[in-house]
């Protein structure tokens, strides 16, 4: 068990460091730099806990004494990670902050009542203790949960931000994040649990709870450093634009006087414009660029953008799904006109980023590999 808390304190060291050590390109971004702090915040928090533990042995003492340990350190902790990725996904709400603060303060109040009412030394294993223990475990539970629902809203949120505004799924920018997003309600389970146990069965959860700190930290520091942050802004803050828009129509129309209501497009004068536009830059083959964002194909439809989005709303689609069925639906004819076509050039003609993505939407959307659809197509 010493070995395992040595480890540990050298684990948080050296991702203490790292979080210190990142590019200043990445932390002149006021929301990454915040995430991070909040993370060296909780790596160093980790650290101390397991200082603590190497230095009084507190496990020597037994389970009720380690726990009382584990809980005051652990629970801000995961509390930090789990703001961290809140503010990454640039969505924090006040009570993201006071429950979890709130859950570490009552965590103390009782461990202190418990010390308090029962009269033994600090280091005593009491009923009263126990208890104590167990009800702030209990909280601490609902409050990763918690979390971890909020978090996977904010995933859905960016998810269709990114989906309605680049030509192609952009899972692999939030992937990251989504196993983050899992490990921390696991923590929140698991945690509660294994504070409890004793021996090999505490080491063995140990290790896999350092494990997955270490892919948090490391996962946060690739994902920084990469253009996915850059990308999921950019996606953002043109929904954003496109909302405000959105709104300002809406207050027109309720603001304005009978006469310029009447003369105001109607939705449906609106939907059919877009229509029009959309059949005739599909007739063109416009679609067949790669890398199209949908500003860029507002503008080539000469509609506003909110427009677009407004007609792919109520066709049920979202952006890159659009442009994914146009780009099969070529590839397709093309399968059906030019069997002697290999993958590779059918991506290009089509607009898919590469091959090996025009292959798996391929098989997503028909079922079958685009060699199975040659071969039923063309006998």
């Amino acid at each position: 068990m010493r070995e395992m808390q040595f480890t540990a304190i050298a684990l948080m060291a050296l991702l203490t460091l790292k979080l210190l050590l990142l590019p200043v390109k990445v932390t002149n971004n006021s929301v990454i730099n915040r995430s991070r702090w909040l993370m060296l915040s909780a790596t160093v928090v980790v650290g101390v806990h397991f200082l603590l533990q190497y230095i009084f042995r507190l496990r020597e003492y037994g389970v009720t004494q380690a726990v009382m340990l584990n809980l005051s350190l652990l629970i801000p902790a995961t509390v930090l990670l789990s703001l961290a990725i809140s503010c990454l996904q640039r969505r924090v709400k006040p009570a993201d902050v006071y429950i979890g603060v709130s859950t570490w303060l009552l965590t103390l109040a009782l461990l202190a009542f418990a010390v308090v009412t029962d009269g033994q030394p600090l280091l005593s294993d009491t009923p009263e203790r126990r208890l104590a223990e167990r009800v702030a475990s209990v909280c601490f539970a609902f409050t990763q949960f918690y979390h971890a629902w909020r978090h996977l809203t904010n995933l859905k949120a960016m998810h269709d931000a990114l989906s309605n505004y680049y030509d192609r799924d952009m899972d692999g920018v939030l992937r990251w994040m989504k196993l983050s997003i899992f490990f921390l309600p696991v923590v929140g389970l698991f945690i509660p649990l294994i504070v409890f146990f004793q021996g090999p069965w505490l080491a063995v959860f140990s290790l896999v709870i350092l494990g997955g700190v270490f892919f948090f930290i490391d996962g946060f520091c690739s994902y920084v450093v990469s253009k996915g942050p850059a990308r999921m802004q950019e996606a953002e803050d043109e929904g954003n634009e496109e909302e405000a828009q959105t709104v300002m129509m809406e207050d027109l129309r309720k603001t304005a006087d009978s006469e310029r209501r009447a003369s105001m497009p109607l939705d449906t004068e609106n939907l059919r414009r877009v229509d029009r536009a959309v059949e005739q830059w599909v007739s063109q083959g416009q679609y067949r660029n790669n890398g199209l964002k949908l500003p860029q194909v507002a503008d080539e439809l000469n509609v506003p953008r909110y427009l677009l989005t407004g007609w792919l709303r109520s066709q049920h689609l979202k952006y890159a799904d659009w442009m994914n069925s146009l780009r099969i639906d070529e590839a397709k004819r093309v399968m059906r006109e030019h069997p002697e076509w290999n993958n590779e050039a059918i991506a290009q003609h089509c607009g898919f980023c590469d091959r090996s993505y025009f292959l798996r939407k391929f098989k997503e959307a028909t079922g079958m590999s685009p060699n199975e659809y040659t071969t039923i197509h063309t006998t």
